[in-house]
């Protein structure tokens, strides 16, 4: 297959580029508009987060499997087709009206979503000649980076201006004109479609996998609000994750074609670096998780400018992740990128772990500029030290395994925050309600203050004295738990640095990183 050239990459460029952001921001754009949604639907915010936890159930149970779907079905049909679900479900989300409708049609768009990622990279892998990739990497890695932070942005903005259906329904165009461009400039790779009757298809291992990590994301996204244990849900689905999971490693290890080779993980090098996947994948969503609920529920932010916050430091990322991948073209090592990533996020968590309450927006920005350095030098690195000391042919499955892991580490980050600040919430609400001195001299006076402004009559003006001082003690704890569960995130990446020691390095040719680059994107 010819390389394209001229105008013909620079649309590929830009509708595969264009497609990843666009799921990306499907992630968390959503997650400002969760209120909205709840009192339209005539649902309880716990239940409207499904909307987050079935998306994200779809992404991670369609990750590994990518590359083989798109071997069996043909990349570009495989692309397509995605494209389009991905739309038509975007459109069916934003008709919705009752909440089993708008869960299940955002479990469809995340199936389409998933596959659109991964597969976005190969084909703008495929657009750039080998020399000429670590740039492709760089491109697509900016997309990876601000996707996720323009959704509360926009969604924020969309929410103060308009209705929640809109923040589906952007996706429409832009669907639509991503599929007739890829339709019309995005070639077949050689041999395409003619392998098909040759694809022994897994299906054990494909059902398997979907129910133990399906399960298992489940139990993750959805065992703080379900009460853990004592929820017959939760019991179950940890049985069956559990037992799901177990079965699909055993039964991948002893069969010819599994659907996901985890005999890769014999790679002491793979091992221990799926060790700083899973850290950096916890931190990376833990932090975009607790940053957004303090500035809005204890500093008082809106989501439009929680957002806006976000964004101006996530640009240094954009920035730096083609001179990363330039760099790393050239030779270097990435181990060092990976202890200054880790070590840079830590200082971030420091940081944040010491804000005062009062703290105004702009103060967010350095803490949140060193963030994004750390990101942008984590994500690159990581990836292809993955691959290090495989075997070309194990790329692919060293990398989606990789991948898998950042997800889990995420999904276990989120749940962890949730329980966490809800242990340390309850921590800190006791201590200082245990330690308030004159509680009811001060409940009288404010309650005094409010009879002689407003009139009411003195167990009115008492109860709203009662109110007022509760909304503070709840924000102190708030504040309190939020800026420990920031100490925790600092003390995971300060851990796994001497993990360190343990990882190789193996000084690629150019052909080898060219293919490593390309084992990147098919696997993605």
């Amino acid at each position: 297959m010819a390389t394209p050239k001229g105008f013909a990459r620079a649309i590929i460029v830009l509708t595969t580029v264009t497609a990843a952001v666009m799921e990306l921001i499907d992630t968390s754009i959503v997650n400002v508009a969760l209120s909205d949604m709840s009192g339209s639907l005539g649902v309880s915010i716990e239940d409207i987060s499904w909307v987050i936890t079935s998306y994200a159930i779809a992404n991670v149970i369609i990750i590994p499997l990518t590359g083989f779907l798109a071997e069996y079905f043909g990349r570009k049909n495989y692309y397509i087709t995605s494209m389009i679900i991905f739309t038509i479900a975007s459109y069916m989300c934003a008709q919705s009206t009752s909440l089993v409708e708008i869960i299940a049609w955002r479990f469809v768009q995340g199936v389409g979503g998933g596959a659109l990622l991964s597969t976005s990279q190969a084909i703008l892998f495929d657009a750039f000649e080998p020399q000429d990739r670590p740039m492709a990497s760089g491109l697509f890695g900016m997309g990876l980076v601000l996707g996720p932070t323009l959704g509360p942005t926009l969604g924020g903005y969309i929410i103060d201006h308009a209705s929640w259906p809109l923040i589906f329904m952007i996706n429409i165009p832009i669907g639509i004109a991503a599929t007739l461009l890829s339709f019309y400039f995005i070639e077949k790779k050689e041999g395409e479609g003619k392998k098909k009757k040759d694809i022994h298809i897994d299906y054990n291992g494909i059902i398997l996998l979907a129910a133990g990590i399906g399960c298992l994301q489940f139990v993750l996204e959805r065992g703080e609000s379900e009460d853990w244990f004592n929820s017959q849900s939760i019991r179950i689905c940890s049985i069956v994750a559990a037992v799901g999971l177990i079965t699909f490693i055993i039964y991948e290890l002893n069969i010819k074609n599994p659907a996901v080779n985890l005999k890769v993980l014999g790679n002491r090098n793979l091992a221990f670096t799926t060790i700083f996947t899973f850290v950096a994948g916890f931190g990376l969503f833990t932090s975009v998780f607790v940053y957004p609920v303090l500035a809005q529920r204890v500093l008082g932010f809106t989501a439009f400018e929680t957002g806006n916050s976000l964004l101006l430091p996530t640009l240094a990322a954009v920035i730096m992740m083609p001179i990363i991948g330039k760099t790393m073209s050239k030779g270097v090592t990435p181990i060092p990128f990976v202890v200054l990533g880790f070590t840079f996020f830590a200082i971030y968590s420091v940081m944040s772990a010491n804000v005062s309450p009062d703290v105004g927006k702009g103060d967010f920005f350095i803490p949140l500029l060193i963030r994004a350095v750390g990101i942008s030098m984590c994500q690159l690195p990581l990836i292809n030290q993955a691959v290090a000391g495989l075997q070309q042919k194990d790329y692919a499955a060293g990398i989606s395994l990789n991948n898998m892991i950042r997800q889990l580490g995420g999904a276990f980050g989120i749940a962890m925050a949730n329980n966490y600040v809800a242990n340390r919430y309850a921590y800190h609400r006791s201590n200082i309600v245990s330690t308030m001195q004159h509680g009811a001299e001060q409940a009288a006076a404010i309650a005094q203050g409010i009879a002689a402004k407003t009139g009411d009559a003195a167990t009115v003006a008492t109860n709203k004295a009662l109110t007022i001082m509760n909304a503070s003690v709840e924000r102190q704890s708030y504040y309190l738990s939020y800026l420990d569960t920031f100490r925790l995130i600092a003390i995971f990446f300060i851990a796994v640095i001497p993990f360190v020691a343990f990882l190789r390095v193996k000084k690629k040719t150019a052909a080898e990183q060219a293919a490593a680059l390309k084992a990147v994107a098919e696997s993605h």
